[in-house]
């Protein structure tokens, strides 16, 4: 089984990542941390624009990552955070090759 991973760039509407950083810790936090197909997720905010979020994700699979976008979390997260986004996400598509283990 191949792993996946994402990287996720969202730009919010002018100050206001911290409430989409609500959003995030109250639908995907606990979603993430639940889900076994995550291997790894960082949520990270950029130190040099104040209205930039970015997210990496590994996944065991690209089939994992799939189910978890059709999952009633998600969805309520998509609803409650789109309005706050200047855009939709830039997403980049990753395999991994190669990992530190800790």
């Amino acid at each position: 089984m191949t792993q996946f991973a994402l990287i996720i760039r969202h730009q919010t509407r002018p100050g206001l990542r911290h409430d989409v950083r609500e959003i995030w810790e109250a639908h995907m936090a606990p979603a993430v941390d639940a889900n076994p197909g995550h291997l790894a997720y960082f949520y990270c905010l950029d130190d040099n624009d104040p209205d930039a979020i970015s997210a990496f994700q590994v996944y065991d699979s690209i089939e994992s990552s799939r189910r978890f976008l059709e999952t009633e979390a998600y969805a309520g997260y998509l609803r409650d955070v789109e309005p706050l986004l200047s855009g939709p996400p830039h997403v980049t598509a990753l395999t991994p090759v190669w990992v530190k283990r800790t």
